[in-house]
């Protein structure tokens, strides 16, 4: 085992138990897997959003000139996303996966980092959208999002589709609704689940961080890994909760789990 203290060692050794005893594990991981991919944090005291000014979807759809502060945002961030790398979370989400023990891998994020380690298309939530791709608000169509960026940083044009709608990153912006697919599918896999494990996340953004709420008011084990406080961290319902390093900690339990 990895040099844990005896506290923090007792602590991987029941999150191993309760995955070694799940069937249909429901994960859902926040910002702090992607901060330790080398990805910067959006949302947190030291985020992004502290020195820009995210735009609002409606912005994006009547304001020109914030369309293209839009874009510019996204060229920018486009460096950290295209160097990021799976880290031991994702992969350890894979052998969990592998070994039939996976109900969703629900996730906040929209690096698709979690796609490159191998978790497969119908284990994947992405509630947030993807920075993968772009969608046209009037056609719908996606399409890969390296093409628009490339086109934009040359020629400083904003990308728009082949329809003449509006081009956006396929990612969910403040005050833009949810993809109700992808609500129905994080639902149903927390009505299905025995397990929810929630990593690297504070569980501050609604409504997905009710997800976990369908679970355990039906008596489903909980358990929070995650370096800081979280929003669930007074819930009674709560199984384990363990502050620390979840790049460690949750490849270690999936590790001990799957050896058993």
């Amino acid at each position: 085992m990895a040099n844990y203290g005896d506290f923090m060692e007792k602590k991987v050794t029941a999150l191993a138990e309760l995955i070694w005893e799940a069937e249909r594990v429901l994960v859902l991981t926040g910002a702090g897997i992607s901060t330790a991919s080398g990805i910067p944090d959006f949302r947190g005291p030291n985020g992004v959003w502290n020195t820009q000014r995210p735009v609002m979807y409606d912005q994006f759809i009547n304001d020109e000139r914030r369309r293209r502060v839009y874009w510019e945002q996204k060229l920018a961030a486009a460096e950290y996303f295209d160097a990021a790398r799976p880290n031991p979370v994702h992969h350890a989400c894979v052998d969990l996966e592998r070994a039939g023990k996976v109900e969703a891998i629900v996730t906040q994020n929209v690096d698709g980092l979690h796609t490159d380690a191998g978790t497969s298309p119908d284990k994947l939530v992405e509630v947030h959208g993807t920075a993968r791709e772009a969608t046209c608000l009037s056609c719908r169509e996606r399409t890969p999002i390296g093409p628009h960026m490339e086109a934009f940083a040359a020629t400083a044009t904003i990308p728009v589709c082949h329809c003449e709608g509006l081009l956006k990153p396929a990612t969910i912006s403040f005050g833009q609704p949810l993809d109700p697919t992808s609500m129905f599918r994080a639902h149903a896999a927390a009505e299905a689940c025995d397990l929810v494990v929630a990593l690297g996340s504070t569980l501050a953004v609604y409504p997905v961080a009710d997800v976990p709420w369908i679970a355990v008011q039906r008596g489903t084990p909980y358990a929070i890994v995650n370096q800081g406080r979280t929003e669930h961290d007074g819930w009674t319902e709560l199984t384990l909760r363990i502050d620390g390093d979840v790049t460690t900690v949750f490849p270690e339990a999936v590790r001990i789990a799957l050896d058993r």
